[in-house]
């Protein structure tokens, strides 16, 4: 467990240290990020605290198991004869990062639930606790190239394709730091290949499909992730992408996050079948555990891969859990219970799920992990002391950043811009 210095490299210590060896390191003095010892004390000075120090109780990367396979739930299959795979490589690197990116989102939402409370939010805020493992692992299965959009529960898609926890939580606050210039507010974020954060349920899932058209077209092997929820399912826009998505063979995966809940609705009250990954009909489909990051990695693979190789469209259904109420304005307990909530967290629970898989194969360390929490927290106090002082985009910017590139000045002979006279 501990790395302890040699008496080849200090011959008084092992004489020393042996009747205190059992000592276990104070919390303080442990370290994840070097085995490198401070220069030895001499005899008089080595008290068993300094003594403790001497011990290196972070181990090195080489006592860390480099990569592990696990087993992973077997996905449902619709008009697929083959479906993902079974086990699931992770690296210690990978699941360090994906860790770090989950706790990330869950902080950040936790943060946003506490600004909202405080009126320093105001308006729509749909938060994504719970929900993590879709967004981290749907990212590590698309390249950066690919596109992304969908509904209103954004503030954790925002992040993962390559938004700030600065940006995100000042546009939160409606400032000009945000990653819409404070103009979006919780449902309007949007980064590079990521186009929303769409407020009307269900109305970007054919705006997804125009990317993914948009993609075929341009050949350019790059897909689109169309995301909507288990309410926005049952909306007849819906059936009408599938269908011309079918018809053009778009490279396009429809993935439903269905998180048990329409706003207050069970799907069992809303829908007449919730075999939503079988919505497509005629569109092969799986349905798969949503709170597994490494099983939604998994299976997003396997469906770009299908979008990539020129079979069309793919329709995968994620069953995930929010932990919140369907918004802020939602206390999340009228139709649903306590105890249910609590039986997911302690159950199913996305983060903890990671994280006692790498502690179980030597893939990481308690203090590595804590270390992890406390750098997150320290970001999020962080984008949030800048979410409250930076100032409110100005009324001159209330016509700005409406184009990706500047409009001409005159369309038909008129300034856009300009106020025009009244002829009455």
């Amino acid at each position: 467990m501990f790395t302890l210095v040699t008496e080849r490299e200090n011959p008084t210590f092992e004489k020393i240290i042996s009747p205190i060896i059992d000592v276990p390191p104070s919390p303080a003095l442990i370290t994840v990020k070097s085995p490198i010892i401070n220069p030895s004390p001499s005899p008089a000075q080595l008290t068993p605290a300094v003594a403790n120090s001497m011990v290196v109780s972070a181990r090195t990367y080489a006592d860390f198991t480099p990569q592990a396979t696990f087993d992973i739930k077997k996905c449902d299959l619709h008009k697929l004869e083959e479906g993902p795979p079974l086990q699931a490589v992770l690296t210690r690197e990978e699941g360090l990062q994906y860790y770090r990116t989950m706790q990330t989102i869950r902080r950040m939402e936790l943060k946003a639930d506490q600004l909202y409370k405080q009126k320093i939010i105001r308006g729509f805020c749909h938060l994504y606790d719970g929900q993590e493992a879709c967004a981290v692992g749907i990212e590590t299965g698309i390249n950066l190239s690919d596109h992304l959009i969908t509904a209103y529960r954004a503030h954790g898609y925002t992040l993962t394709r390559g938004g700030t926890v600065r940006e995100i939580m000042a546009e939160l606050t409606g400032r000009r730091g945000g990653i819409a210039k404070g103009k979006g507010g919780s449902m309007h974020m949007y980064t590079k290949h990521f186009y929303g954060g769409n407020g009307i349920v269900g109305a970007q899932v054919p705006l997804g499909a125009g990317v993914a058209l948009a993609c075929k077209y341009l050949g350019n092997n790059e897909i689109c992730v169309c995301l909507y929820g288990d309410g926005a399912a049952n909306q007849g826009q819906i059936f009408e992408t599938y269908n011309m998505a079918s018809l053009w063979k778009l490279p396009c995966i429809f993935i439903c996050e269905n998180n048990k809940y329409g706003m207050g609705t069970s799907v069992e009250r809303a829908a007449a079948s919730t075999d939503y990954y079988k919505r497509g009909d005629f569109i092969p489909g799986l349905r798969l555990d949503g709170m597994d990051v490494l099983c939604v990695r998994e299976a997003t693979k396997f469906a770009a891969e299908h979008c990539r190789s020129g079979k069309g469209p793919i329709l995968m259904e994620l069953q995930t859990y929010r932990y919140h109420g369907h918004s802020m304005s939602d206390p999340g307990v009228s139709y649903r219970t306590r105890e249910e909530i609590q039986e997911v967290r302690s159950k199913s629970d996305p983060i903890s799920m990671l994280k006692d898989r790498m502690l179980s194969n030597n893939m990481a360390s308690v203090e590595e992990l804590k270390e992890i929490d406390v750098e997150v927290r320290k970001e999020i106090e962080d984008a949030a002391q800048f979410a409250t002082t930076d100032p409110e985009p100005p009324l001159d910017d209330l016509c700005n950043h409406i184009f990706y590139n500047d409009p001409p000045m005159e369309v038909r002979g008129t300034n856009p811009w300009t106020k025009l006279k009244s002829v009455s």
